[in-house]
């Protein structure tokens, strides 16, 4: 008998990885650079209906994780063609006590996919039931809620099922209501074993089966640098697997060295940037995108910062009619060996499907935190993006804008970006109007600068969407030791910043 294409098991190799992908996180940075009560910020709008409808979830129980399992399910809902229970996510938590964990609950390629699986229909790898991935996102919350949780599971999932059933207002980038079948209850009385080993899982699997195949520095010289910078760090990245498949430990230990970041220092040329080749891409591209991020932080300054997918927006473009679960379109993020990419580079081997692998990934969850002589370091940013392919230059500019070039929170979020995806060499600037009315666009004389060292320039309309929490800190902070505690953590002033460029917005409770 032949073996299902899609089999949904709980993503138990994530515990191992959750440790690896703390130093990964880091990577982009290497490349480009030598009082209120509790807060959620999100994006596409919904964060304050979601604080005034959940108010009591996100003020019971342990500080920010809960909030954020609670969140995420929201969102799930409300905005269901960029994230939902059946994608994945990237989860990191700060605690002031024990300090940073990451979870990692990437959707995994299906027991019975290969690298060749697409060889005779490339657009199933992006269209349809065969491009979806086992999904990783409720594994993922029910870890968390198990290590950091105190209200009960069926708690987290009450406000979710109450939009679910009640109905919500639809945003602007939604457009669709989708009518819930049950599934977020069983999830809520079962956990995830209704998804992974229960009737929910053979309901998806029976559906999917049922579809068969189908028919993502300062002034002008300093953003000249960053852009060189950005197209060094897409062509290595293409070299990163999944570490259960493949070794890069030494390699990824090496581009997170300081004599790794001076040698793409000394090749950033100040007077003129370079054809593709300069770079040495070997691999074409990963164009992976939709995706949703919120930030959390509460009373006690614990922080966590999400990003949940399903790939372009409604996934595949399937719904399981008997779960009412969005299907993902995951095995998109995979490389296969036939595929001819617009680049025409070669598929990237590290990424090949395989069985229980993880594809790459553009989510960029971070936690800023600043090192103290207080035995604890404190907590200083969170930030995240939605966006694909389009987060990692993003979130690297509201970085570098506020903790490099000092920016206000908000000036840093707003300010224009550029991106850069190394093929085509070509400079992409924001110049659009918002859904709010403001317009978005570089100072005609930084367009002239760039041109003038050889950039190839071109408007786009839209990009990455980026949340921004900021913690203020008083000097010194060793005054929390006049409190006897060693430990202490000082309070600074929040400032939360969502993205005007979705009509996003803070949220505080």
């Amino acid at each position: 008998m032949e073996a299902p294409l899609l089999a949904l098991v709980p993503n138990e190799k994530n515990n191992k990885r959750n440790n690896r992908w703390n130093t990964a996180l880091r990577f982009f940075l290497v490349c480009v650079t030598f009082s209120i009560v509790g807060l959620i910020i999100l994006g596409d709008g919904f964060s304050y209906s979601l604080v005034r409808g959940g108010n009591k979830w996100a003020c019971g129980g342990r500080g920010s994780r809960q909030p954020a399992v609670a969140t995420t399910l929201c969102v799930g809902v409300v905005y269901s063609m960029a994230s939902g229970i059946g994608g994945g996510a990237f989860m990191v938590v700060w605690s002031s006590s024990s300090q940073v964990q990451a979870f990692d609950s990437r959707e995994i390629a299906p027991l019975a996919s290969s690298q060749i699986m697409y060889e005779n229909d490339m657009r199933a790898k992006y269209h349809g039931a065969l491009s979806m991935g086992v999904p990783g996102e409720i594994a993922g919350l029910h870890e968390a809620w198990l290590r950091y949780g105190r209200l009960d599971w069926n708690t987290l999932f009450e406000p979710a099922i109450k939009l679910a059933k009640d109905g919500f207002v639809i945003e602007p980038y939604l457009g669709l209501n989708i009518a819930s079948r049950g599934s977020l209850e069983e999830l809520a009385e079962h956990g995830p074993g209704a998804l992974y080993n229960g009737t929910i899982g053979e309901k998806m699997v029976e559906d999917v089966d049922s579809y068969g195949s189908a028919n993502a520095a300062k002034g002008d010289l300093g953003l000249h640098r960053l852009i060189e910078a950005l197209k060094h760090m897409f062509a290595e990245r293409m070299n990163l697997g999944d570490p259960d498949f493949i070794n890069v430990t030494e390699y990824v230990s090496e581009m997170l060295s300081i004599s790794y970041a001076k040698q793409i220092q000394e090749k950033i040329v100040d007077d003129t940037t370079f054809p593709a080749s300069y770079y040495m891409c070997r691999w074409s591209q990963l164009r992976d995108h939709g995706t949703s991020h919120f930030c959390v932080v509460d009373a006690e300054r614990d922080a966590v910062s999400m990003t949940t997918t399903v790939n372009y927006p409604f996934g595949a473009g399937v719904l399981s009619p008997s779960t009412g679960i969005i299907i993902n379109k995951e095995m998109g993020d995979f490389s296969a060996p036939t595929e001819i990419s617009p680049d025409m580079l070669p598929p990237a081997p590290a990424n090949f499907i395989r069985p229980n692998k993880s594809p790459l990934s553009s989510m960029t969850p971070l936690i800023i935190t600043k090192v103290s002589e207080i035995p604890n370091n404190q907590l200083t940013g969170v930030i995240g993006g939605s966006g694909g392919m389009n987060i990692i230059p993003a979130v690297t500019q509201v970085f570098l804008n506020h903790f490099t070039l000092g920016m206000e929170p908000l000036a840093a979020v707003e300010h224009p970006r550029i991106y850069h995806k190394l093929i085509p060499n070509v400079v992409s600037y924001e110049n659009w109007t918002c859904i709010d009315g403001d317009h978005i666009e570089f100072a005609e004389e930084t367009e002239i600068f760039l041109r003038a060292k050889g950039h190839q320039l071109e408007p786009k309309s839209g990009g990455a969407i980026v949340q921004f929490v900021v913690q203020t800190l008083q000097e010194p902070i060793v005054a929390g030791r006049k409190f006897g505690k060693d430990s202490y953590i000082f309070h600074g002033k929040l400032t939360a910043v969502s993205d005007p460029r979705k009509d996003d917005k803070p949220a505080g409770l």
